[in-house]
């Protein structure tokens, strides 16, 4: 039995047929290019290749002032470099172009190390000769299933939000999943010609447990004798169109409705193509489509269904060429493997499944390099994203994407693991509001950006005032993201769950991309030195407080100086037109109760009748006031306790967050000043790390390795995450195994509104685990 569908509104429409992009856009930095890898199937090649990147990042170096009036120097020299990074490119392409494609690649190979292009795919063997003659390397074929399996441990680690369960009749198609981090076993299912279904036990361990013959290939030859269409992507098209009720036989064509003593609904079907035998009438071409289409995808996930239950699996990964985005095949699946399960197992959908024999080729060739001992993320400025299948949705982006499509990936400079003190690392999500659901956040969220973007790009642009090309660099940054946004806004699901922190870090991407590292060192630079300067006083103040009264001024003036947010448009609007607004200003804008009350005497408790913190991790936000007058006295009172502090910091920058060098400097500064934080130090009671992220926001299953090691080392059991991106944005539910301090100051009047509170209230969460 199976589901009875209506008319769907997914297919691809008739494609274009000419190269929509330039192709220094489609082959970036293919001139750097050091090694390939290549998968061709039966109408898409996917190509692989690895390539060296170079990028201008923001340095910060302290000036030796030793003999010198500082009074009037800066903090520290900025400098901007060139640093060399590794990327991986993807590419999909169809067969149509590949000897197009290859003339292209051969024209722009200047630095390649090898002499060698792994392949994989039936089209390797078929393209063999013609690659060999137009790069000159030698094709070494490989696996294809070894292959598959390879690419999609890669995706499965490395790309949030890469796996979506596909969901019918929903305002949400795609329900996307975070990263599981331990991702086996599970049951790959790849529709090419037939079907090919393996268990994968580990990274080196997986066997070919079944198979059918009908799979791709079936819905293509009999579609192709059925309607006298050759074309896969025009079969899908009559399809999406067409009514398969029209040529099905439903259960109550047969009983007169449900079939009640089984259970049965009368809307299953009982015998696919069953009217077609009776009938005494031509059936049209979409309604033979349809109805063949699911016949097939029915057929597929029953037996998948009974592979995984057979093995106990709860997850089937689906895969190839059958599947390629199409929403009715994904519908038809995702409705049999729940209905044969009785919703025990799960069918779940890759973003990047298109790209997973390129990727596991490339790994293969790349073995002596040990590519899986880096974390690398996707570059959303150089990905396409997933598109969605339907005609109606943002029909330029279906003739691109028609034509070509990319995938980018960065590898990062360090390991990235869990924070151990996740409560349930598989079960935690870092954002709090999911704007692919939430429709008139989404709406807002997309409108603010859009409205900021101008200001950004003069930053950008001002931020290089020595550099002839800045203004020309801003604007194609300033539209770039501008068609980023356009796009998520037909399709918020194209790179996974849409967020306020996926829309940021797609902006951070972009400006990157353009060479914008850091367009706001100067301001950094300019507030780091003014608050310096105010640092003795303020601790000065703290100290002729009593030891409650100071309990309350400290949070108060770590709140206070959360304020001074730059990526806040209702702050930075008043930092660029009163100059003199500083850490007291700030402190009269909170907006305390009701927000801190309960949660605050909670905290106020717990030091009172506790015993001093083992050790605190905190997660710091802003440079300037917000770590040097709100963060580092609050470090200090912990110190004076007896607790060790670890201080972590972002490790690129970010809007103004303060990053990891700069803290460096910062610190050397106060302590200069301050006994008690030169005493820590020394003593190692004091440590700074980084993050591992470039983010405004965190990400608490993307750490630094060095960080998770250091936090098990030190047996922290206080977390304290500061800031609207960390504390808000994302991590506001995050459940931890300690206690844990939330705070932020709400800087955005939409969204306190929708909070219940008025701009510049304030978030003081307070939580202690249950036992």
């Amino acid at each position: 039995m199976a589901e009875r569908g209506g008319r769907g509104s997914g297919g691809h429409g008739s494609l274009d047929k000419s190269i929509t992009l330039p192709p220094d856009e489609i082959f970036r930095n293919l001139e750097n290019a050091k090694r390939f890898a290549i998968d061709i199937g039966g109408s898409l090649t996917k190509l692989a290749y690895y390539s060296t990147v170079q990028h201008k990042v923001a340095r910060v170096r302290s000036f030796d002032h030793s003999g010198k009036d500082i009074e009037n120097e800066p903090l520290y020299e900025i400098s901007v470099q060139e640093e060399i990074t590794a990327r991986l490119h993807f590419i999909k392409f169809e067969n149509t172009y590949i000897e197009t494609c290859l003339d292209f690649i051969k024209d722009h190979l200047v630095n390649t190390e090898t002499k060698v292009i792994k392949a994989t795919g039936g089209g390797a063997y078929k393209f063999k000769d013609l690659i060999e003659k137009k790069l000159g390397l030698k094709v070494d074929k490989e696996d294809v299933m070894t292959c598959l399996i390879k690419g999609c441990n890669f995706v499965l680690r490395n790309i949030p939000h890469e796996v979506f369960a596909y969901q019918k009749d929903s305002d949400t198609e795609f329900r996307f999943q975070m990263n599981h981090p331990n991702i086996f076993p599970y049951l790959l299912v790849n529709i090419g010609s037939g079907v090919s279904i393996v268990k994968v036990e580990t990274e080196d361990k997986f066997e070919w447990i079944g198979g059918s013959s009908i799979g791709g290939g079936t819905f293509w030859g009999l579609g192709a004798l059925l309607t006298k269409t050759k074309k896969f992507d025009e079969l899908l098209q009559l399809a999406s169109k067409g009514q398969h009720t029209n040529v099905d036989m439903l259960v109550k064509d047969v009983y007169g409705g449900a079939y009640q003593t089984l259970g049965l609904s009368g809307n299953l079907i009982a015998s696919s193509f069953g009217k077609s035998t009776t009938a005494d009438k031509e059936f049209s071409k979409e309604d033979m489509a349809k109805s063949l289409l699911h016949m097939i995808s029915n057929d597929i996930g029953q037996l998948a269904c009974l592979y995984a239950k057979l093995h106990n699996l709860d997850k089937i990964y689906f895969g190839g060429f059958f599947i390629r985005g199409h929403p009715v095949t994904m519908r038809t699946i995702t409705y049999s493997i729940n209905f044969f399960s009785k919703g025990e197992v799960q069918a779940l959908f890759l973003r990047h499944e298109g790209y997973l024999g390129a990727i596991g080729a490339f790994l293969k060739g790349a073995e002596q390099d040990n590519p899986n001992q880096y974390s690398w993320g996707e570059n959303y400025a150089g990905s396409s994203g997933l598109m969605s299948t339907s005609p109606d949705v943002y029909p330029m982006q279906r003739t691109r994407s028609g034509t070509f499509d990319m995938l980018e990936m960065d590898r990062l400079e360090r390991p990235l693991v869990n924070l151990p003190l996740l409560k349930d690392p598989s079960t935690y999500i870092p954002d709090t509001v999911d704007l692919t659901d939430d429709a008139m956040a989404r709406k807002y969220w997309l409108t603010c950006f859009e409205e900021a973007l101008d200001g950004v790009a003069k930053r950008a642009a001002a931020s290089q005032p020595d550099s002839i090309d800045a203004l020309e660099r801003a604007e194609k940054f300033r539209q770039k993201y501008w068609n980023k946004l356009q796009t998520l806004r037909q399709q918020p699901f194209a790179y996974g769950t849409l967020t306020v922190r996926s829309l940021l870090d797609t902006r951070e991407h972009c400006l990157n991309e353009f060479n914008f590292p850091d367009p706001y060192s100067k301001v950094k630079q300019k507030e780091n030195g003014i608050a310096l300067k105010c640092f003795q006083s303020v601790i000065e103040s703290l100290d002729s407080l009593g030891w409650e009264e100071r309990q309350f001024a400290l949070v108060k003036g770590l709140l206070a100086g959360n304020v001074f947010d730059w990526g806040a448009k209702a702050v930075s609007d008043v930092l660029e037109s009163e100059p003199q607004f500083g850490f007291e200003e700030a402190k009269s804008k909170l907006q305390e109760r009701p927000w801190l009350e309960d949660s605050y005497s909670q905290w106020l408790e717990r030091l009172k009748e506790g015993p001093p913190h083992k050790c605190a991790l905190i997660f710091a936000d802003n440079s300037g006031i917000d770590i040097i007058l709100g963060v580092f006295p609050f470090v200090r009172e912990l110190l004076s306790r007896g607790t060790e502090v670890i201080l972590a910091c972002n490790s690129g920058p970010a809007l103004n967050d303060v990053t990891y060098s700069e803290s460096l400097i910062v610190t050397e500064r106060i302590a200069a000043m301050d006994p008690v934080i030169q005493s820590a130090l020394r003593e190692e009671k004091l440590l700074l790390v980084q993050t591992g992220s470039s983010s405004p926001c965190l990400d608490l299953s993307r750490l630094d390795k060095g960080l998770a090691v250091l936090v098990r080392e030190r047996k922290t059991d206080l977390v304290i995450i500061e800031g609207m991106g960390r504390a808000i944005h994302t991590n506001y539910y995050a459940a931890l195994k300690c206690e844990s301090l939330k705070l932020a100051v709400i800087k955005n009047s939409w969204l306190a509104d929708r909070l219940g509170g008025k701009i510049f209230s304030v978030i003081f969460k307070y939580e202690v685990p249950c036992k």
